[in-house]
């Protein structure tokens, strides 16, 4: 599957934040959308996951693909966690097929115990975020889409978590929506700016 992003534009009010945008996102590589806070990348982001539509242009999907829409594996700026809730709690509520002692041998891999099954509102923002990326990569996802998600995490989390996404991003497309690009070389580095 390619995400095709093709001439894309998007204004708010007199404010232009896209303009004739074009990219295609294949399987199997990682992307960097990078720039200056406001140049547009969580717009970007909006429109590939159709949570907003392009004034012009298009956003589709190209090759054999037998839905309309993408399943893709999210962070977003905001962790959007359920602050009553324990990490596991807040990563098993995203699907019934995963398994609670599963979640807690994937957080583990990043976290103390202790501070898995207190409520999230109680974890620092830094686990608070690695929270929030192993419940986007708690599930099977054509597309892994990230908007700053390493915001927050210090450099030796960040060196952790990088090969743990890449390899749960398997056959699928990973992009990243950032300004900081330190530790991301892997990635075809496309800026906005």
């Amino acid at each position: 599957m390619i995400i095709e992003i093709k001439d894309v534009s998007k204004n708010y009010g007199e404010k232009k934040v896209l303009e004739n945008f074009s990219l295609n996102i294949e399987d199997e590589h990682s992307y960097v959308i990078t720039g200056s806070e406001g140049c547009g990348k969580t717009t970007l982001m909006r429109l590939i996951l159709k949570l907003d539509q392009p004034d012009s242009g298009k956003v589709g999907l190209l090759g054999d693909y037998k839905y309309p829409f993408i399943n893709a594996g999210v962070v977003f700026q905001e962790d959007r966690l359920v602050e009553s809730l324990d990490a596991v709690t807040n990563i098993v509520m995203v699907s019934n097929k995963i398994f609670r002692q599963t979640v807690a041998e994937e957080l583990l891999k990043f976290l103390p115990e202790d501070r898995l099954f207190i409520p999230v509102r109680r974890l620092t923002p830094m686990e608070r975020r690695v929270v929030a990326i192993i419940r986007a990569l708690a599930i099977p996802s054509d597309v892994l889409i990230m908007d700053e998600p390493f915001a927050g995490i210090d450099r030796n989390m960040k060196l952790k978590l990088i090969p743990y996404i890449r390899d749960k991003q398997g056959k699928g497309s990973l992009t990243i929506f950032t300004r900081d690009t330190t530790d991301l070389e892997f990635a075809r580095i496309v800026s906005l700016d």
